[in-house]
């Protein structure tokens, strides 16, 4: 889940996973529920499979009708720390793994082997 006020970059970033193999849930409105445990993510149907490219225009995209949410990015928080602590966001009483965003050009990669390995390795 990609978090950030308008102009953060959060299209930009799934833009670049999307280049990468990520399927896109949704971008710019997000619909989140309760499953159990779980939260789960869904784009509004208007929006289903479309992403913004910033001076480009609606593009289509490879699409999911809605995934569970295990990771926040929250692109207005910068991240400084070489080896930062564990941090929480919480939604619909919820709690998921959060980072702040890092310093470099590496962070669509990044977020790519999170999710497909399983996340961080404790300090």
């Amino acid at each position: 889940m990609l978090l950030g006020p308008s102009g953060a970059g959060k299209s930009q970033v799934a833009l670049r996973m999307l280049a990468l193999g990520a399927v896109l849930v949704a971008d710019d409105r997000t619909e989140l529920s309760r499953e159990g445990d779980h939260l789960r993510a869904q784009a509004p149907g208007a929006i289903r499979g479309l992403i913004e490219a910033r001076g480009i225009g609606l593009l289509r995209a490879p699409t999911v009708g809605s995934a569970r949410v295990v990771l926040a990015v929250d692109l207005a928080q910068r991240e400084g720390a070489r080896m930062p602590p564990p941090r929480i966001w919480s939604a619909l009483g919820l709690e998921v793994a959060l980072i702040h965003a890092p310093e470099t050009g590496c962070l669509p990669s990044a977020l790519m082997l999170y999710l497909r390995h399983g996340g961080c390795i404790p300090p």
